[in-house]
């Protein structure tokens, strides 16, 4: 089953940044990210391959801070 994600990314401020955070989402087995601007990234994810964590830790991982309207800090 494929899930709708939409994350807040903190610490982004130029395209230099949203081409490292689409290159580490764009890694992700699992994840199809369908855009990615300044302060935030969206797509779907497959439930039986990864989850939010792992897409949120994904985004850490690249240096930037993500939250999910339905989590205060992911």
């Amino acid at each position: 089953m494929t899930t709708p994600f939409i994350l807040k990314v903190e610490g982004m401020h130029c395209a230099a940044c949203v081409r490292r955070v689409q290159a580490a989402l764009s890694a992700l087995p699992g994840a199809t990210i369908q855009h990615v601007a300044v302060g935030q990234a969206d797509g779907t994810f497959d439930e039986s391959v990864t989850n939010l964590a792992a897409i949120a830790q994904a985004v850490t991982d690249a240096g930037y801070a993500a939250t999910s309207p339905s989590q205060s800090d992911v």
